[in-house]
């Protein structure tokens, strides 16, 4: 994956994300905010920021969340960002880390 790509796929899966979380703030008690391609989700209890941006220079997106850097990777398989860990694209793996974040299940992301 060159630069370019890279950068519209980063894009566009941020953006996705972005406006699913936009649509979780009716349900959790999460502030999403998006600035220069990352997104910082802040909770007020208990208190808590995540960020996930894009790291160019290595091809991945990155998230820190519950004191833990997430790197992913690009699968064209899949055609999308995955934690090879686990398996998980971008959304499911938010999706988890915010529910854990909040103690509950109460968002998910599509």
């Amino acid at each position: 994956m060159d630069e370019q790509e890279f950068l519209r796929a980063a894009d566009r899966e941020i953006a996705s994300l972005y406006q699913s979380l936009i649509r979780a703030e009716d349900s959790a008690d999460i502030e999403v905010e998006e600035s220069g391609g990352a997104l910082k989700i802040d909770f007020e209890e208990p208190p808590a920021t995540f960020v996930v941006s894009p790291n160019f220079a290595v091809r991945q997106i990155w998230i820190s969340a519950l004191a833990t850097s997430f790197k992913l990777d690009w699968s064209a398989a899949k055609d999308t960002f995955v934690l090879e860990k686990t398996g998980e694209n971008l959304k499911a793996l938010i999706a988890r880390l915010v529910n854990q974040q909040l103690g509950q299940e109460l968002v998910t992301l599509n």
